[in-house]
């Protein structure tokens, strides 16, 4: 059983637009401190960020003009990252925050409905949101027909509400409330998006769940703030894997559209 949503599900653009704040800070140095929150909806963008560096708000809205298409007004609110917290990192490279972390592996069900979700946002990029449960297949896109989309699985139940318009104007989005599509039944008590790789539940998300995709096995982690090695693994090796995988994806906005899976 599992349910995907497209990157243009309000909750996903939440993430997006987290992303995008936070590749603005690796912009400006290699390892920024920063966490960001969005909240989006009927007309407003409202976002806060503890930061490192400064971002200049013009960025910032063009980030979130370019995502959204020039909808929503921004509320932005930065501040500067709490000293003693900043002080952790101060020399080196260690864990941000505590965190416990289950990196599985994909299924055969959520690779298939992975598959179908981006197949269907590359023919109708708007709002959408799909599920799959042994033979059943819930297809709920909008801006296109029943017809249309039974071309992707004829057997589907699609758009049981009839069609629908969807987006931010419809529903409010807010980051990292979609985790079980990003991670399928990987397990974080934290969020993947809008932080830097500094926070565990960022680099060692990613870090336990290419474990699991390695060994074919569940892998089970917990840090406390400060930890230099989490399971006898360097902290600053766990980030460098982290961010390779990141700059692989394109960068945290490009993460953000699909999460993990």
């Amino acid at each position: 059983m599992f349910e995907k949503v497209n990157p243009s599900h309000p909750d996903k653009v939440a993430d997006r637009i987290a992303g995008a704040v936070v590749d603005l800070a690796y912009n400006i140095t290699d390892n920024p401190r920063i966490a960001v929150e969005v909240l989006i909806g009927h007309g407003t963008c409202k976002i806060i960020a503890e930061s490192s560096v400064s971002i200049k708000e013009k960025k910032i809205q063009n980030a979130v003009d370019r995502i959204t298409g020039s909808r929503l007004k921004l509320e932005y609110t930065e501040v500067p990252q709490d000293g003693i917290l900043s002080g952790n990192q101060k020399n080196e490279i260690r864990c941000g925050d505590n965190g416990i972390f289950k990196g599985t592996v994909v299924t055969a069900e959520q690779k298939r409905l992975s598959d179908m979700a981006r197949r269907i946002y590359k023919a109708f990029p708007t709002d959408g949101k799909y599920i799959m449960d042994g033979e059943k297949v819930v297809i709920c896109q909008s801006h296109a027909s029943k017809d249309e989309l039974s071309t992707f699985c004829p057997t589907a139940i699609i758009n049981p509400l009839g069609e629908w318009t969807g987006g931010p104007d419809v529903d409010c989005g807010a980051t990292n409330r979609k985790l079980g599509s990003d991670m399928g039944d990987s397990v974080t008590g934290g969020g993947l998006h809008g932080k830097d790789l500094s926070k565990a539940d960022v680099s060692v998300n990613i870090y336990a769940w290419l474990e699991a995709q390695k060994t074919g096995r569940t892998v089970q982690y917990s840090c406390a703030i400060g930890d230099t090695e989490i399971n006898g693994v360097p902290y600053s090796e766990i980030v460098e894997t982290a961010r390779a995988f990141i700059e692989a994806a394109g960068g945290f906005e490009n993460f953000a559209m699909w999460g993990l899976i």
